[in-house]
Formats: C-alpha cells, structure tokens, sequence
C-alpha cells in the first residue's frame, strides 16, 4: 500500500494507512497537533505531494486533532531512499516551526528503516519548543544490516 501511495500515486490508500495508526493511539487528548516528517523537495515536486502528509492528515482527522506543518527540510537534505544504512543513520537535517505554548506533538512519517528521520524530526520540534513529541510510521522498510 505504502509503495501504490509513494510511486503510484495511490493517494486514496492514505486514509487506510492512517486507521491503525489512529487506532494505535490510546489516548488522543494527550496530544495538541499532529505533524508530518516532510520529504525532500524534489520529491514533492517529482510526486506533486507528500505522502507522509497525507497519512499525517489522515490521522488527524480520525483523532480530531489539528494538523500542522511544523517541520521543513534543511538545505542539505535530499531522499533517504538509496542511502546506505550507515548513511541513513545520520538522517535528514529538519528545522521545526518555532512553537508557542510547548505543545505535545504526534509526528508521523510513511515508511521507517533506521528511525533516524523520526528522531531527527523529533529533536527539530524539541529544540523549536514542544513539550514531548511521540511518533508513528506507516510501516516498516527491512533495514540493510
């Protein structure tokens, strides 16, 4: 599914990625906003969307919560697909939003390898000035070991 999303342009399957990762949130109210951790830009412009946005919007309406832009790619920051594991490890550079009031942030991203884009993107929201931050992935790419 998350393939048909990414290269296939299968944006309906977005909202059936999304059902258990609202599923898995036990309690929503424990949340404020929920974000997504954006691809490259060159990816958006190749796809003319962002899957993880998508799913993040998703989520967030089945959680009815607010969903935000909160992050942006660094300048240094291309695809982690075709990276080698070790590559991938370092993570793509993002810049959170500043933010007001420390809000609890839920970021979602669509694939995880290494959970180094996640916990970049947590660090970025961290540093911008939420209060905690969990995350969640569509699904789990097998990791190069």
């Amino acid at each position: 599914m998350v393939l048909g999303l990414k290269y296939r342009n299968a944006r309906q399957v977005a909202a059936e990625l999304a059902l258990p990762l609202a599923r898995s949130v036990r309690d929503p109210g424990l949340f404020d906003v929920v974000t997504w951790a954006p691809t490259s830009a060159r990816r958006i412009a190749d796809r003319g969307f962002d899957p993880a946005e998508l799913i993040a919007r998703a989520v967030a309406d089945l959680l009815g919560l607010p969903c935000r832009r909160l992050l942006h790619r660094g300048r240094r920051s291309g695809p982690q697909a075709g990276k080698s594991r070790g590559a991938r490890l370092v993570g793509p550079e993002f810049v959170g939003r500043p933010l007001w009031r420390n809000p609890r942030v839920l970021l979602v991203d669509d694939v995880t390898t290494t959970g180094a884009t996640l916990r970049a993107g947590a660090q970025a929201l961290l540093s911008a000035g939420a209060a905690e931050v969990r995350y969640l992935a569509a699904t789990e790419a097998p990791s190069s070991r």
